[in-house]
């Protein structure tokens, strides 16, 4: 086993010196490294261990034998996914080049081929660091599903590792820490974690300038969409949407321009699961709302403003930049103060707000563009998770909060439906009894099977079409302005409050 191990450092140290993350004369000091991480006396052989076979190219194919070794000598302890990724880390932190050498790089590209050049090498690095797992990612299932508002696009999401029950116990077993204070902050960078916090040895920012604030730039591990970046600011303090929002998003725009920009809301519910650390969320994808197109179009000052034909309430802006942000700034203030009774939109409860705002912005055809949703976190008894928000015969499929991304069209549901579905679909084809439904889908198993009207229909499309619409639906759920008369009517009077004219 030990010399199974010293032939894929070899290939670990080759695949390494080939993806830019290690230098010709680092490759001795990254050996001796792994190799006394290991606790290995001797590298590999070639000579006298000559084989004819090509060396793998997988990151994962090349790291397996490595890690099967390390739990052998008892270096992992527990043999699961989470225990391996944190070993994983421990050898990467000798392969990953330093922050000053990958910012230095990254300055050098950019003044010499561009923007764009400079995140694909920043990109690039972040997968073959193994930081971007990019083989789990690929696991994810996608579909598109047509709709009235364009093609959404629908992920489960594989890609974040299940808990395995020996982790789960060995949580309880680990002393709670408050370093890093959250998964965003600057400190997790090289942090080798631990079984309640993700190894972070590979991972990189890169410092930027927004609103005049220190700012970091990196990518998300889990890469939801094409090049998922995170610009996330050096304080751990809480999201604030206000008019410094906007001035950082379009500060962003002007460093890369070709990514768009957005923000979670700042309030539980209607906001995203990171609260607590301030940060925007970017890309190099085109999503169904960017393609959305105007149903009431309206001028305020120099500015465009569009009510758009999605689920959820958008205004969409267009003009130049400082016009944007002041008329962006005036509708924050606007929907902040906003009441309507009748559609169950209450600005406040007592001195608690419930109206905020997620933000949106790119270029569009070389001009700047800002989508304004407007959100509401207010409960009630029969919503006590949101009165905007999935609503509770939808959480079979879809229970978590509508963050930024979602907003944009792209269902990210979790990892549990695959096997789910995995069994749904044994019942339609009749090769398993219902009763074999877990218990939150069994009424759905029943819609499901009415809509299987001959033999030659697929469970698969029937399935994933209604997961599909139920998606749209948890959309309109958390859409304060609904698709109705009375929905549409109000939302064109609070862009007329806000100061909108018509346009004819």
């Amino acid at each position: 086993m030990e010399s199974v191990a010293k032939q894929y450092i070899e290939h670990l140290l080759t695949y390494a010196h080939k993806h830019g993350l290690i230098h010709a004369m680092d490759i001795t000091l990254s050996r001796n490294l792994i190799l006394d991480l290991l606790k290995i006396n001797s590298p590999w052989n070639e000579q006298n261990n000559a084989t004819d076979t090509l060396p793998p190219t997988d990151i994962d194919t090349i790291l397996a034998p490595i890690l099967d070794y390390a739990c052998d000598m008892g270096f992992i302890e527990q043999n699961t996914t989470t225990q391996r990724d944190l070993f994983e880390g421990k050898i990467f932190a000798h392969l990953t080049p330093r922050q000053s050498e990958i910012e230095t790089t990254f300055k050098n590209i950019h003044n010499t081929q561009g923007i764009e050049c400079a995140t694909d090498y920043f990109y690039n690095l972040s997968k073959a660091t193994n930081y971007i797992k990019t083989n789990r990612i690929k696991k994810d299932l996608y579909w598109k599903h047509p709709t009235p508002y364009g093609d959404i696009e629908i992920t489960i999401n594989l890609s974040k590792p299940e808990k395995d029950p020996r982790d789960i116990a060995a949580q309880k077993e680990k002393e709670q820490s408050q370093y890093p204070k959250c998964l965003l902050c600057i400190e997790n960078v090289g942090y080798a974690g631990h079984i309640n916090h993700p190894p972070r040895q590979n991972h990189r920012i890169l410092p930027i300038t927004l609103g005049g604030e220190q700012w970091f730039f990196q990518y998300s591990p889990y890469s939801y969409y094409n090049e998922h970046c995170i610009p996330l600011n050096a304080a751990h303090i809480p999201i604030k949407i206000s008019q410094s929002t906007f001035v950082k998003l379009f500060d962003f725009l002007e460093i890369m321009p070709h990514y768009f920009i957005g923000s979670n809301s700042d309030l539980p519910i209607s906001g995203g699961s990171i609260l607590s650390h301030d940060h925007f969320q970017g890309g190099k994808h085109r999503f169904a709302l960017d393609r959305a197109k105007p149903t009431k179009t309206f001028k305020i000052g120099a500015v465009q403003a569009s009510i758009l034909n999605w689920p959820m309430s958008v205004i969409r802006l267009n003009g130049e930049k400082n016009d944007l942000i002041q008329t962006a700034t005036n509708i924050l203030s606007s929907w902040g103060s906003y009441n309507n009774q009748p559609l169950e939109i209450i600005s406040h409860t007592q001195n608690t707000p419930h109206n905020t705002i997620t933000p949106i912005a790119r270029l569009n055809k070389n001009s700047y563009e800002l989508d304004l949703v407007l959100r509401n976190n207010r409960t009630n008894n029969e919503h006590p998770l949101g009165i905007f928000h999935p609503h509770s015969h939808l959480h079979h499929i879809k229970k978590e909060n509508i963050g930024l991304i979602e907003v944009m069209g792209l269902a990210i549901l979790p990892g549990r439906l695959k096997k789910e579905i995995s069994i749904i679909e044994d019942i339609l084809n009749d090769k398993c009894c219902a009763t074999q439904a877990p218990d939150h889908h069994k009424q759905w198993v029943t819609e499901l099977a009415m809509e299987m009207t001959n033999k030659d229909t697929c469970p698969d499309d029937v399935i994933k079409t209604s997961i599909g619409n139920k998606f749209v639906e948890v959309l309109c759920n958390a859409g304060v302005f609904k698709q109705d008369q009375q929905g549409q009517n109000a939302f064109e009077d609070f862009v007329k409050q806000s100061g909108g004219v018509p346009c004819k």
